[in-house]
């Protein structure tokens, strides 16, 4: 039998101070209030009710397609991507989400220290792997070690516009992080766009203009070998959607 590992964070209640842009609200429904639901809807008592209870359920009453573990869409990062319309979620093959896992480590730079296309291959090479079109690349920061953490969206290394299109070419189409995004913090980035007064340093390897996607927010990703295992990382059918939550899993032989 294979070994299965979950790469992807809890959905969970999220705790009041976090502000409403990232905050995540869930409302659970116990058994007892299912028979109440019940003899409401149904006219069905408690006693006819195994136990005395009814259903019990939970409705997200906040929840971004771009909380927890999620797959990003060409459409997140720009309404044309090479000239054409970009790609929503539901619009993309099947198949970019099931293929071989690479995991390139890069646990010793610091936040805001991206991954170059250099530092790509030299983590390619260490882990003797020369990739091929449609491996699914997840880059490995240590940072989810502070998932649910209020420093946790400022923290990651981030990867480059350069890596990104280096990893592009080379036929991949899926590539991951285990950190809050693909790109460096949002306020480093920031910080330097402004400095400069200059485009494409802000977001840049998310507008690099290239139809792919993004796992962003992947956990365990130190529990896996460099090569040799597969991934499945199908997102959720959201139609119109620019991401889509996603169970991320690793399988093992």
């Amino acid at each position: 039998m294979p070994t299965f590992i979950d790469l992807s964070a809890p959905i969970a209640q999220d705790p009041a101070e976090l502000p409403d842009a990232l905050r995540t609200d869930i409302e659970y429904r116990d058994h007892a209030q299912g028979a109440k639901d019940i003899e409401a809807l149904l006219g069905v008592p408690a006693r006819l009710l195994r136990n005395g209870e009814g259903w019990a359920v939970e409705t997200l009453k906040t929840f971004g397609t771009h909380n927890s573990t999620h797959v990003d869409a060409p459409w997140h990062y720009n309404s044309t991507v090479g000239g054409e319309r970009a790609q929503t979620i539901d619009e993309l093959p099947l198949e970019w989400f099931f293929g071989p896992g690479i995991v390139l480590d890069v646990t010793g730079k610091a936040d805001g220290d991206p991954m170059t296309a250099g530092d790509a291959q030299a983590a390619l090479a260490a882990a003797g792997h020369e990739l091929k079109p449609r491996d699914i690349v997840l880059v490995r920061t240590g940072r989810d070690a502070f998932y649910g953490e209020p420093d946790y969206m400022a923290r990651g290394p981030g990867v480059t516009f350069e890596a990104t299109k280096w990893l592009y070419e080379q036929g991949v189409r899926v590539m991951g992080i285990d950190a809050w995004g693909w790109d460096a913090p949002l306020h480093l980035q920031a910080q330097e766009a402004v400095a400069r007064d200059e485009p494409a340093i802000f977001w840049a390897a998310h507008q690099a203009n290239l139809a792919y996607c993004q796992i962003e927010r992947l956990f365990n990703l130190g529990a896996l070998p460099s090569t040799g295992f597969t991934v499945a990382c199908f997102p959720l059918k959201i139609v119109g959607g620019s991401a889509g939550p996603a169970r991320a899993v690793a399988i093992l032989p």
